[in-house]
């Protein structure tokens, strides 16, 4: 049993925590992996386990299977910084390799890797309009259209029966989608962040919470006067 959501006039299921399937375009929809978090913080003398690109792109290879996927649109900030192409150790580029081979492989260009080159195969775009939707990177609050980005990597919290619960969420609103952050060491902001709003031009948000066969969905204003 899977769960549905509907946007800009399509049909979309919830695929994991943090993706999206498009089965009118039989497209996973994915935003912030952040490869080679781990090896970019270890540059700078912080370490921390170098498994994170090996472990999310197993994952997305995993959603892609389980839907039939032929197409794949990753939304920005796909590596950590615009070396990390360069640093992708050999059992990620491998998988990677893989998935660009088999699919329609896109990449939108984020703030994080602006000079993505596409060395592991795909094709770079700064955006895209697929059946009047737009896919960027970072919700524009003067774009009038439908459109689905990430880059906030929107989380939901609240205190329930006395403790902090905390997942990872998708925005929406009527002409906004926010994805959550795909990466396996990426954090995350509040979904009622004021600046997430702002992002969404001051409209009526919600967060939509994957559960098991269903999307739990909670008014944004609700969650600020629950805590």
């Amino acid at each position: 049993m899977t769960a549905t959501i509907s946007f800009g006039g399509s049909e979309f299921i919830l695929a994991g925590e943090a993706a999206l399937f498009w089965p009118a375009h039989s497209a996973l929809l994915v935003a912030d992996l952040h490869l080679e978090k781990a090896s970019s913080y270890a540059m700078a003398g912080q370490f921390l386990p170098p498994y994170d690109s090996r472990a999310t792109l197993e994952e997305l290879a995993s959603l892609s299977r389980k839907f039939g996927a032929q197409a794949i649109y990753c939304l920005g900030d796909n590596f950590h910084d615009d070396g990390g192409e360069e640093r992708l150790e050999a059992a990620a580029a491998s998988v990677l390799r893989r998935l660009t081979a088999s699919h329609d492989w896109r990449w939108i260009v984020g703030n994080h890797d602006p000079g993505i080159a596409a060395n592991w195969g795909g094709i770079v775009h700064e955006e895209l309009c697929i059946d009047g939707i737009i896919l960027r990177h970072e919700a524009e609050p003067r774009s009038n259209g439908p459109e689905i980005s990430g880059h906030f990597h929107p989380k939901f919290r609240q205190q329930i029966r006395g403790r902090l619960v905390s997942r990872r969420c998708f925005v929406r609103s009527p002409q906004k989608l926010i994805l959550p952050a795909f990466g396996a060491l990426t954090g995350g902001l509040d979904a009622d962040d004021p600046v997430i709003s702002a992002a969404c031009a001051g409209m009526a948000l919600e967060a939509i919470v994957p559960a098991v066969g269903r999307a739990l969905c909670f008014p944004l204003t609700a969650l600020s006067t629950a805590r």
